[in-house]
């Protein structure tokens, strides 16, 4: 009954505005006479203005139209939402989406990814430790890491980063021409722990590529008894979901 008499309410909202913006074409009382709404119930709501509700609509419609073109038409309503509260604005993603569906707003698609994971060698192969807890409680508990291509007019160039999941901040990087250990995480691996120093227990995942498998790498993980390695299981993105989702990002924006 309370959703039967909200959906009502709102007919009665859409029909009120549709008379408030042709008052000045065609006369009141015979608009309100073809739609089935008293002239007396228009007027009241007229005077009253527009509810806070209705304004509250209008802003968040004119935000999210701005975060979306902002963007180039890339958001979706989770980033949206996600950038909308960063800015103080308290909107849930499922509101977001329905203001974008009442818009006809579509973010674009994403292009799919060049492979640049080889896992097939003989290196041993760590357990996947992390096991998706994408929510440490603390700094410097967990890092992630990943390798994605980023095409050149030229060639392709190879971006490596380290992410710290308790605040999401890349704090390692490294930019090669080829995939080799020590162009890609050895390099990001230096740069993450000359800004981080590591004094607890620290669990570094991965996927299963050879830059991580192989022994110059490991030699180096091995060589301080805090650090913990782990790796996704194979073929499996989810379990490193928050460096893809990373460079997702980074190959659309």
């Amino acid at each position: 009954m309370k959703k039967s008499r909200s959906h009502f309410l709102q007919e009665r909202w859409e029909i009120y505005q549709f008379i408030a913006s042709y008052r000045h074409l065609y006369p009141i009382e015979r608009m309100c006479k073809v739609l089935k709404v008293s002239r007396s119930s228009y007027y009241r709501w007229f005077s009253q203005g527009p509810s806070k509700r209705v304004q509250e609509h209008s802003l968040f419609t004119d935000l999210i139209e701005k975060e979306f073109q902002d963007s180039k038409q890339r958001y979706g309503s989770t980033r949206i939402a996600e950038q909308l509260k960063r800015n103080n604005y308290c909107i849930s993603r499922t509101r977001v989406a329905k203001i974008m569906r009442e818009n006809n707003w579509v973010s674009k698609h994403r292009k799919k990814f060049k492979i640049t994971t080889n896992s097939n060698h003989s290196y041993p192969v760590s357990r996947n430790l992390l096991d998706r807890n994408f929510n440490p409680s603390g700094l410097n508990e967990v890092w992630v890491s990943d390798i994605t291509y980023i095409k050149t007019k030229k060639d392709w160039l190879y971006l490596t980063t380290i992410i710290d999941l308790y605040n999401r901040q890349v704090i390692g990087w490294s930019l090669s021409t080829r995939l080799y250990t020590n162009q890609t995480i050895i390099p990001a691996w230096e740069m993450a722990t000359s800004k981080r120093s590591i004094t607890k227990p620290l669990l570094f995942h991965s996927d299963r590529g050879i830059q991580y498998a192989s022994r110059e790498f490991r030699k180096i993980i091995k060589s301080n008894s805090l650090i913990t390695q782990s790796m996704s299981r194979k073929a499996n993105c989810w379990d490193n979901a928050v460096a893809e989702s990373f460079f997702k990002t980074l190959k659309i924006e």
